[in-house]
């Protein structure tokens, strides 16, 4: 492919970027490889080349573009070389004056002002940086000074004592130590999560909303003769606990739930788990550094929908805790109304409860809980927060 066809490329790509994010459709990644199984003349270079332009200008670009050729105008404009390509053979239409350029940012323009105020501008770049590739170590079977070993350039995560960390394009699909279920991948902020559960031998533990579980097995790497439960809504989702736990070697009961009907089919758990972690569906707003096109999907219906599900969330999981128990609550998002917002309008509607600091050496108080940021902590953006129920 010449430079031009891969710029035409990149354009028909994010055109089909774009219409997924508003139709909550596949991710840009899929879309990617998708485009380039129907086009076998394009070669490893042409490949890489065409995804680094989608990927630039899906990170150049804040709000969702009108099509991908004003995004990738919105890249030539600190590129102008991309210019000298419209009008090519096999590449895009000729330019024509007053064309539409998308406005480059961070930040949607709407969303600014929901960010928590930790979040100064100063530390909006960190949000779109490519994020390293963590390992978390299964300490039920090895020790992290053992596996590191086992990674060439590896380092262990600065914050986390169960994670490694390597270089953003490794693959460790076919590594021996993952093959083996000694290692899982797991960003480091997610691994701080699981450890602000502080997770103990023979207690009962819920994992509302497991997914594909990656906190799941952290818990039952870290307390593997505790009783866990991974539930989640989503099957597709779930159905992948079950290899990845068989693979770790790790007890964990899996169980679909369907709502509105979760509180019926959970109550052999009601008022006895002695934590409840609730991983709440969210904007996603910390994880920008891997989904970048997050921004483009996240509107402010979506968002006011999110939050109503947190909040229901947060109701079901109190159910389930025992008094004494612990209920931790957490959002890959860096959002007020996500984070800080949602645990004091539980707090103010439920006097039972009261906060108890997490057991981490991260992040930065923000409300009743803590925030980890890109900027700051060099994780993926989460909020947490741990509360007790006394009574």
């Amino acid at each position: 492919m010449t430079p031009a066809a891969r710029l035409q490329a990149a354009i028909e790509i994010l055109d089909e970027v774009i219409v997924s994010a508003r139709d909550d459709g596949a991710p840009a990644d899929t879309i990617v490889t998708r485009y380039f199984k129907t086009r076998r003349y394009a070669g490893s270079k042409d490949r890489r080349a065409v995804r680094e332009l989608v990927f630039r200008a899906i990170r150049a670009v804040a709000q969702r573009p009108s099509s991908g050729r004003a995004a990738v105008l919105a890249l030539a404009e600190d590129d102008p070389s991309l210019n000298d390509l419209f009008g090519e053979p096999r590449g895009p239409e000729p330019l024509v004056d007053g064309e539409e350029v998308s406005e480059r940012g961070v930040v949607p323009e709407w969303l600014g002002a929901e960010l928590s105020p930790l979040v100064e501008p100063d530390e909006w770049r960190a949000m779109l940086e490519r994020a390293p590739l963590d390992l978390r170590v299964n300490i039920a079977r090895a020790s992290r000074e053992d596996v590191l070993g086992e990674f060439e350039g590896a380092e262990p995560t600065p914050l986390s004592p169960w994670g490694i960390r390597l270089a953003a394009d490794t693959r460790i699909d076919e590594h021996a130590a993952f093959a083996r279920g000694l290692v899982e991948v797991q960003d480091e902020g997610s691994q701080l999560i699981a450890l602000a559960c502080d997770a103990k031998g023979g207690e009962r533990i819920l994992d509302l909303c497991a997914g594909a579980g990656g906190k799941s097995l952290a818990l039952a790497a870290a307390a593997p003769s505790a009783a866990i439960l991974a539930t989640d809504s989503n099957r597709a989702r779930l159905s992948k606990l079950g290899p990845r736990a068989e693979r770790a070697q790790a007890a964990i009961e899996v169980r679909l739930l369907n709502p509105p009907n979760e509180l019926q089919e959970l109550s052999d758990w009601r008022g006895q788990a002695d934590v409840v972690l609730v991983d709440a569906p969210c904007s996603g707003s910390g994880t920008w550094r891997r989904n970048p096109e997050g921004r483009w999907r996240l509107t402010p219906e979506r968002l006011d929908r999110v939050v109503g599900v947190q909040k229901r969330l947060l109701e079901m999981a109190a159910e389930m805790v025992k008094p004494g128990g612990r209920l931790v609550y957490a959002v890959c998002s860096l959002l007020s109304r996500e984070g800080a917002g949602q645990i004091q309008g539980f707090l103010d509607g439920h006097s039972s409860w009261i906060v108890e600091e997490t057991p981490i050496a991260a992040g930065r108080l923000d409300g009743a809980g803590r925030l980890l940021t890109p900027g700051h902590d060099a994780t993926d953006g989460f909020f947490v927060a741990r509360l007790v129920r006394f009574c």
